[in-house]
């Protein structure tokens, strides 16, 4: 039996790491005194040296010369595992890619512990890939290998939502019926679950998990559908072009739009075809700012800045974006209702996963007693506003969003390895 044990979050966004030892729980500091990190990559063209987390993301937007990478969750399970990529012009396949991320958060695990950490939950959304069970397998296999690669020997797995249920566990009293509700960059994950304080050291806790449900819908969906609605129209969405009045090819916008794909844009062949259709475009001042975007290989800044926008419309009706890194002075005006709107149908998906989830575990939204919101984007109002007229009766706990899932994992890792 291992003493010491650890549960990794590597989220689609932020990733996060927590111990148990002796019986303690405890967050590791996982880049400098920060308890998350982002799930970003940077390989410095010189000599691919890898970056990561907030350096990473420092590296990009400071211009370095370099191959900068996130969403790489969202590879997991899908063709582009085996396909690779081209990083700093050389081939290289995703394992290689993720597995410096892992072992980056490993060796801060070591050093935090003082000791090297074999044992590891891992945690995983309810489906890597929806309506795919051969493609959701190879998922969790693929990290499995890559959690091997990086040194740890004995590798469980843990659902997201349940670990977020064990995180808030330690301060219920008595019996309580909830769902949890995890909103990440990548899935949106539910689980009805019975807690109690007494339960945290049951081994077993199959009886007490009523249901699973997930969705691949998050908060990059978010972003993509508020990029499509307001931020790419201004260069040159939906516009046209030539005698025929021909829509402009609409593949690169979505792509822009998306993290995991933005890196595929930069290419001769999609570049010269921009060229090409710009000087037959019928709205040319909007059309040359996407090529502008394709050269100086600025996806990743307009998605930032989309991002931005909707962190901002969570606090606010409306919000001025400024996208002065294409063109001076060039400012985006977007409404809440805007957003709210682009992302109508995503929360509908959510909200159907959830009340599937409901059904499977039968019982009743009004048996609710305790809804758990972990995961960035259920900041965002429209899904606030979705859950309360779920669960009008029901008590929220959302503390401790970006970091209750890794607590959660390392609680279920201390009931699977600990004495």
């Amino acid at each position: 039996m291992a003493t010491t044990s650890c549960g990794i979050d590597f989220g689609t966004s932020n990733s996060s790491v927590a111990v148990a030892r002796n019986g303690h729980i405890s967050l590791v500091p996982v880049e400098g005194d920060h308890l998350t990190t982002p799930s970003a990559i940077f390989f410095q063209r010189k000599g691919n040296l890898p970056f990561y987390g907030r350096k990473a993301v420092d590296l990009f937007f400071d211009r370095q010369d370099g191959r900068f990478m996130r969403s790489l969750k969202r590879v997991l399970g899908t063709s582009l595992m085996k396909q690779g990529t081209a990083v700093n012009g050389k081939p290289m396949r995703f394992e290689r890619i993720i597995a410096p991320f892992l072992k980056n958060l490993k060796d801060k695990t070591d050093v935090y512990c003082g000791e090297e950490v074999e044992h590891v939950v891992m945690g995983r959304p309810v489906h890597f890939i929806d309506n795919d069970p051969d493609a959701d397998r190879q998922a969790q296999l693929e990290l499995k290998t890559i959690a091997e690669q990086v040194g740890f020997k004995h590798i469980e797995f843990q659902f997201e939502p349940i670990a977020a249920a064990f995180a808030h566990e330690i301060n219920i009293r008595g019996e309580k019926l909830a769902i949890v509700v995890d909103l990440g960059g990548g899935t949106s994950d539910f689980t009805v679950i019975r807690l109690s304080n007494q339960y945290i050291n049951k081994k077993d806790r199959a009886s007490d998990i009523l249901a699973n449900t997930g969705v691949r819908v998050g908060g990059n969906d978010f972003d993509k559908d508020l990029s499509l609605a307001a931020v790419m129209p201004e260069i040159g969405y939906q516009t046209t072009y030539g005698e025929k009045d021909l829509e402009v090819p609409l593949k690169p916008y979505h792509d822009l739009a998306e993290w995991s794909k933005v890196n595929f844009l930069y290419t001769t062949k999609i570049i010269s075809q921009t060229r090409q259709i710009l000087y037959q475009s019928h709205d040319k001042t909007r059309y040359e700012r996407l090529l502008k975007v394709l050269e100086k290989e600025m996806g990743h800044t307009l998605l930032s800045a989309t991002e931005e926008t909707k962190i901002a419309l969570t606090l606010q009706e409306e919000y001025q974006t400024p996208f002065d890194f294409i063109e001076e002075g060039l400012h985006i005006h977007v409404k809440r209702t805007q957003f709210e709107a682009a992302i109508q149908n995503r929360i509908e998906k959510i909200s159907a996963s959830a009340t599937e989830c409901l059904q499977k575990a039968q019982v009743k939204s009004e048996d609710i007693q305790l809804v758990i919101l972990t995961g960035g984007s259920t900041e965002v109002p429209a899904v606030q506003t979705e859950f309360k007229r779920l669960f009008p009766n029901a008590a929220v706990a959302d503390e401790n969003k970006l970091s209750s899932v890794g607590l959660g994992l390392a609680y279920d890792s201390q009931n699977k390895f600990g004495k």
